[in-house]
């Protein structure tokens, strides 16, 4: 089980949101590239990042901070990044910048048929950020509910080749109020594409949840606040995945 460090950009910085509300933004480092070698130091087998304000924007915001990650992180671990992404030359871009995964969260259920078209280009390297409460989809940074099944769109999106699904429940993301488990268990046992948790990750305990059900095809968990703000030390957290998954 991986414990993936998320890395979400805003004006450059360093920052987590509560409920993706940009102005309840808090600052915690204004270097990512350290902040990046940070997490790879302490044990880390994946970076997550997010361009905030690209998810905002439609397009890439921070792509001087995303190279000094890249640069930073010198290849020695796999990186993920979302936000904003919503054409074939943007992904070719990062691609070609150093990142490993491409994320694709909106664009993903408003045009279906750019989502078939980058898995056919880049096979292997699309990932699908599903956001959902209740079982619903969300888009658009977390501002409109669509009337979409989470469990559908994800079945759907697998048989264009999504290389996994980074599903995000957010009623709980950066509140540290536990993860999904039910509703992430429920998605993972639907599809045969890994799911990587995403929201509400706040201490061991929900490490070990995860971990026991990991046998259902969830590969990894994504904390930000927690192990900003100390309720989770990722060192430990990793190694303790690490051994229950052994």
């Amino acid at each position: 089980m991986l414990i993936i460090p998320a890395i979400d950009l805003k004006d450059g910085h360093c920052v987590r949101l509560k409920q993706g509300v940009m102005e309840g933004a808090t600052v915690f480092s204004e270097d990512p590239g350290a902040m990046a070698r940070h997490w790879v130091d302490c044990g880390s087998k994946r970076l997550h990042l997010v361009d905030l304000n690209g998810a905002f924007a439609g397009k890439p915001v921070n792509e001087g901070a995303i190279k000094s990650i890249v640069a930073a992180v010198k290849g020695e671990i796999p990186i993920q990044l979302g936000g904003g992404i919503r054409d074939l030359e943007t992904i070719e871009r990062y691609l070609d910048d150093g990142i490993d995964y491409v994320i694709i969260g909106t664009a993903a259920v408003k045009t279906p048929g750019f989502l078939h078209e980058a898995c056919y280009a880049f096979p292997g390297q699309i990932m699908v950020g599903l956001d959902a409460k209740e079982g619903k989809v969300a888009i658009d940074g977390w501002s409109k509910l669509t009337g979409h099944d989470v469990i559908d769109l994800a079945k759907k999106f697998e048989d264009y080749g999504v290389n996994s699904i980074v599903y995000t429940d957010i009623g709980r993301d950066g509140m540290l109020s536990g993860v999904n488990i039910e509703a992430t268990v429920a998605l993972a046992q639907a599809l045969t594409i890994p799911v990587i948790a995403s929201g509400g990750l706040t201490n061991l305990d929900d490490v070990k949840k995860l971990c026991a059900v990991a046998h259902e095809g969830i590969i990894g968990a994504i904390t930000g606040r927690a192990i900003y703000e100390g309720t989770i030390d990722f060192a430990t957290a990793q190694k303790l995945a690490d051994e229950l998954s052994a």
